[in-house]
Parts: structure tokens; sequence; C-alpha cells
């Protein structure tokens, strides 16, 4: 028998990096979840961009079940047939030709990192290592990738920090220009900044990105954890930009759910990566494979990125009118189902207490920075489902804006 346990435990048996809600989810379906007390709430949230097909899809819980009772694990000593199809799924659908998978967008940037380190290595000498990425951005939480990241709060307590990392402005061509130069091995970019704000590249930015790594024959990297795999509106948010990459990480939603991530380049590029060069114990395993897959068949349709841009529209309509009502947001962009509300002046640095209001009011919703409210809901989540959860989340404004006036 299961030893009863609840939300106070956390703060007892857990080491304290996370400040979790003051609910347990125990059941979810679609884009609904039910914590121990029956509460329900709207998912807004998507597990962090996640949940791209809601929880507890009846397809993929084949998937994993059919696997489940196959094969789970070998390490790689062996392959094995899901993940095989997972990549080719992925090359057929990309500028790719071959694929490295882990457990995490963190992983796949470690490993995308590496690449380019070890192929400037091989190509022109150990002086070709720079690396330029961009001040607000997230890439992940290993010593490598916080350090590539630039927000100094994730980092600065885990000096020293790895060398030859600079950051220039995101959005400002000539602040990356003034810092990429020939012994630059590689530039990491989000298209969309996510934790730094739900920010979209403007498409200039990326195109001079590209042209740039060309001249100095650094590679160009695009971090697609948060923006990959349906979240834009397409398969993948390069797309979009008409911009391809050296390389592409991709995590999150390419599971649905359970954990997988993968770095995609090409053959010239993955050949710099010979056996033994990295690795992982768990990445490429079978059920990850299978329910990658199953993610990728489902999502990867036309059908299915026109829905995420009607789902935009909801979104962005019905968010102008609490807006229209409201006046709390400066700003409301992102792409797709990636969406950021800016606070005003008035009432910056409240996005947290927005959150909680909104978990209050039976909604789960994210926070990118102090004064950003983010929505990563599921790709195929009812037009019922946006309208109630939206009503909510005016209610759990109205509760702050009434707060703050008090």
């Amino acid at each position: 028998m299961n030893p009863s346990v609840s939300r106070e435990n956390f703060d007892r048996w857990i080491v304290p990096t996370y400040a979790p809600a003051s609910f347990v989810p125990v059941r979810a379906e679609g884009s609904t979840l039910w914590d121990q007390q029956g509460n329900a709430y709207i998912d807004f949230a998507g597990g962090i961009a996640v949940n791209a097909l809601g929880h507890a899809h009846p397809d993929l819980q084949q998937a994993l079940q059919q696997q489940a009772a196959r094969l789970w694990h070998t390490g790689n000593g062996y392959t094995n047939e899901p993940i095989l199809r997972l990549a080719k799924q992925l090359i057929d659908a990309t500028f790719a030709d071959r694929v490295f998978f882990c457990n995490s967008g963190a992983e796949a940037n470690e490993a995308a990192l590496k690449l380019a380190r070890k192929y400037a290595h091989d190509q022109a000498g150990e002086q070709k290592s720079g690396i330029v990425a961009f001040k607000n951005a997230f890439h992940g939480r290993t010593l490598f990738t916080v350090s590539a990241g630039g927000q100094p709060a994730y980092s600065k307590d885990f000096a020293p920090l790895p060398a030859g990392i600079q950051h220039a402005v995101y959005n400002d061509l000539a602040s990356a220009a003034a810092l990429i130069n020939d012994q630059t091995c590689a530039v990491i970019v989000e298209p969309i900044q996510g934790e730094g704000g739900v920010v979209p590249a403007e498409p200039a930015f990326l195109r001079g990105l590209r042209e740039i790594c060309d001249r100095h024959q650094a590679l160009l990297i695009f971090d697609e954890v948060q923006s990959g795999v349906g979240r834009t509106g397409s398969l993948y948010a390069y797309m979009h930009y008409g911009v391809t990459p050296d390389v592409l990480t991709t995590a999150k939603a390419l599971g649905g759910g359970f954990p997988i991530g993968a770095m995609l380049t090409t053959e010239k590029l993955a050949a710099a990566m010979s056996v033994g060069t990295h690795g992982t114990t768990y990445g490429g395993n079978p059920l990850a494979g299978a329910v990658g897959g199953k993610v990728m068949e489902l999502i990867n349709t036309p059908e299915m990125m026109a829905g995420v841009a009607l789902r935009h529209q909801w979104f962005i309509d019905g968010l102008n009118g609490i807006n229209q009502r409201l006046r709390l947001f400066s700003e409301i962009r992102g792409l797709g189902l990636l969406i950021g509300c800016v606070l005003n002046q008035d009432y910056s640095g409240k996005a947290k207490l927005i959150n909680q209001a909104a978990a209050k009011e039976g909604l789960m919703v994210l926070i990118a920075g102090a004064s950003v409210v983010r929505f990563a809901p599921s790709l195929i989540i009812s037009e019922e489902e946006v309208k109630e959860g939206l009503a909510r989340f005016e209610a759990a404004c109205r509760a702050v804006i009434e707060g703050a006036g008090s």
C-alpha cells in the first residue's frame, strides 16, 4: 500500500531547487488536470511546452504500452528499431542527415556545443573554440549550457565557468557581428527566446547570423528545444524563418511528456563525432523512440500545423479582449502556441502573482521572467477549453489588479 504524501513533504524531502505550486496534480486527460482534492485545472502550461498532445493521449499510451511489453533498455552497445525509425522520421522531415539522441534539451545543447568545438578543432586547431550566445538566453542547466545561457542569475554561483563564451544582444545583428570572428566555432541562438520572455527573432537577424557564420566558418546552432515539434505552427521554427542551421537541438514536445532529446546535423559535421567521443546511457532507448515516433507521426501534418495557427488566433483574440478591459499588458507576443503577455510598468514584476492567482481560479500558466506570463498549451486544446481558460485567466488578472490597488 502506498503511503499518503502531500505538498508539505516536498519541503522536507526534496532538494529545494524548486518552489512548486501548493497543489499536487494526480491525474490528467487532454488539457485538464485534477489535484489530490479533486479540483480541476485547465492546462495552459503544457508541462513547459512538453505536452504537445495534451495528457494521456490514447495513441501515445498505446505506443508506450506496446513497447514496454517488448523491450525497455539495452544501452548503446546495441541499437533498436523504434529509435531508428524516429531518426528516419526526423531526417526526412528536416535538413538533417544524422541524429544523436539523448534525454533532455540540456543534453542536446551540450552535444551540439561539443560537436562545434570538436569539428573546429579537427578542421582549424584548438584556437578556433569561441562560442557566441545571447543575453537572456536559456540553453539548459549543465555547466556548459548554463554558461552559454545569457542569464547570470543561473550561472554566477557556479564559477569558474567554461571559458570562451561571449554574449551578444538578441535581435541586434551588429552586437553579434562584433563578437563573431575567425576564432568562433559556433553561434547558438533560440529562434524564439522562451525563458527569456517569449521574444521571437526578427527574420533579418537570423538571416544575418547565417551569413556571418558562413563568412567565418562558424557553425550556426538553433536551440529549438522549446520552439520545435509544431509549437510555432511549423514543425521547426527554422522553417518559419527560412533560415537553415548547421545543427538543431530538439526535446520537450518530441516525447509528448516522455523524456527525450535529440541533436540534428549534417553528414559532414556528424563525422567529427566518432565512436567514443560522446555518449549517454539512456539516450535513444526504445521506450522514448516508440513514443517520439508516434508524436512525430501525429504532429508532422499540414492539418496539425493549420490547427496551431487557428488556436493561436483564439488566444490572441481572447487576450487582446482581456487587455482592452484590464489594460494590464504592454505587449502580447510570440508565435503559434508559444505566447507571452508582457506586463505593463504598473504591474512590472508581478507575473508570479498572476501565476498563483490563476491556480486559485483553476488554471495553470507559466512565467518567463518576472514580468511575462507565458502560455504553451497543447497543440490540440479545444476551443471550449481555451475560452474557459481565458475566462479564468481574466478572473485571476482582476484579482491581482484589485489586490494591488487595495
